[in-house]
């Protein structure tokens, strides 16, 4: 079984297969809203009468304690591998609305690009899988390989769900590999694989006062305010040269091997790169690093927000009964997030003044991840680049974060490959977002070459029991 009846029927529907993409960015996915919570139900549905269409078998939407997930499965053959493939259908909020040229959720093709919230991030990338299924299943009536597809809607928060899913569905879930597609590439023509990600811990930190606003006239200088002591804590988090300042934050951070920091030098961006995909003039952060290497190798603590007081047009003379804030850290090897927790809790309360009381909450606690570069699958994911591409691909880090890879590795035992095809310019997360359609044409086509190597790679692996159970529904 060859892939070029698949690469011709992909080709030959791209322009279907695009305003499908638009059809699924429309959907208001944003999982960390209630108020999108229909809209999210709605999507899944869509994605799972998607996959039907394309041929799957096996389609279900799942609920759990919060938003659902849509699996698949094809028909099982003995003796083939069998692959996970994994992705999410939830996306960031679109604000600020303001600085969108068109609607996030009424996407639109300008030039070589398909500009909408969550057009890249996940949507885009995720949706080239399930055209490659379709032109596997649609030109040769079978896959190469057996194929299991989870899609998520609670990525973007952290899948809280997701690790009660698979330990309710170990069995039914067992694989030989799982893909996913939701990194990026280097540049159009350089594909890469991403090989690390850091891990990551969320926290709120609220600053609590008064028990209402306050005139300020009345009492202010007689009243400490929330939203002072809250920027007082946080200009205290880094110290001058940008290096975290919670005592004992890099106390097991693991040092990288030279012959690392040499190939990362030689195919990884430049610091000129970066700061240009970030559109600044001056780089900031910890002396001694590349910039790569800052937002890869080394763990960073970032301020996401904060709210307090009046934010309202004009001026109003207030103190205000309480100030929050909103931070991430990027974690690396060996950091543990419930350890750097705690340090965070035992700083905040050693600096916090008596004046106010200050409430942490955290979530979001992942732990970073390494993956093997010399597995089989991820060979077959080289080549499929470079058929697709037309050059082979770089390893590469990545300084964000995917729960689900640790989540696969620890539950399943099973490696993830990172195989995206996102740019640095398409700005995930931020307004704008955009997926570049020559990438989304190329990126069909690789992960259909993948699927055709991963049936040649099989010698390399111990393919999974597949008729070990069905699924698990409920929460």
């Amino acid at each position: 079984m060859r892939p070029l009846r698949a690469i011709e029927y992909a080709r030959r529907h791209r322009h279907r297969f695009v305003a499908e993409l638009k059809d699924f960015v429309r959907f208001p996915t944003v999982s960390s809203q209630a108020k999108h919570a229909a809209d999210i139900d709605r999507c899944a549905v869509w994605l799972a009468g998607r996959l039907k269409r394309a041929g799957m078998g096996g389609v279900r939407v799942v609920p759990t304690g919060g938003h659902p997930l849509v699996y698949a499965a094809s028909e099982k053959v003995p003796g083939r591998p069998t692959v996970l493939v994994y992705g999410h259908y939830d996306v960031q909020p679109a604000d600020p609305l303001r600085e969108w040229r068109s609607p996030p959720f009424l996407p639109e093709v300008r030039g070589q690009n398909l500009y909408g919230r969550g057009a890249c991030d996940d949507k885009g990338q995720m949706f080239a899988h399930v055209i490659a299924l379709e032109s596997w299943l649609m030109t040769e009536r079978a896959l190469p390989v057996n194929v299991k597809c989870i899609f998520e809607g609670e990525e973007e928060i952290g899948s809280p769900n997701l690790s009660g899913f698979i330990d309710k569905n170990n069995r039914a879930l067992r694989a030989d590999v799982a893909v996913l597609s939701d990194t990026r590439m280097l540049a159009p023509d350089r594909p890469a694989i991403s090989y690390a990600e850091r891990g990551t811990l969320s926290i709120e930190l609220e600053v609590q006062g008064p028990e209402q606003d306050l005139h300020s006239g009345n009492f202010g200088g007689a009243v400490h305010n929330p939203l002072q002591v809250v920027s007082d804590l946080l200009a205290g988090l880094h110290d001058a040269s940008g290096r975290v300042a919670i005592p004992g934050f890099y106390r097991k951070v693991r040092l990288p091997a030279n012959a690392e920091r040499d190939y990362m030098a030689r195919v990884g961006p430049s610091d000129e790169e970066i700061m240009r995909d970030a559109r600044v003039s001056q780089a900031w952060g910890e002396p001694g690093f590349s910039l790569y290497e800052r937002t890869t190798l080394r763990p960073a603590l970032t301020l996401n927000g904060v709210a307090g007081g009046y934010q309202g047009p004009g001026v109003k003379a207030v103190i205000p009964a309480r100030a929050v804030a909103k931070l991430s850290f990027r974690l690396v090897p060996d950091q543990d997030p419930r350890e750097i927790e705690n340090m965070f809790r035992r700083h905040i309360r050693r600096v916090s003044p008596s004046t106010v009381k200050t409430v942490i909450r955290a979530s979001a606690f992942v732990n970073p991840v390494v993956l093997r570069r010399d597995h089989p699958a991820v060979r077959a994911a080289a080549l499929a680049y470079r058929n697709a591409f037309g050059s082979a691909p770089v390893f590469l880090r990545s300084g964000g974060t995917i729960p689900v890879v640790g989540l696969f590795r620890e539950k399943l035992e099973i490696p993830t490959v990172l195989m995206g095809f996102a740019l640095p310019g398409d700005r995930m997360h931020a307004p704008n977002e955009k997926f570049h359609l020559p990438n989304f044409y190329k990126g069909t086509e690789t992960c259909i070459h993948f699927l055709h190597e991963m049936s040649k790679a099989s010698n390399g692996l111990s393919p999974a029991q597949i008729s070990e159970g069905s699924l698990t529904y409920g929460h």
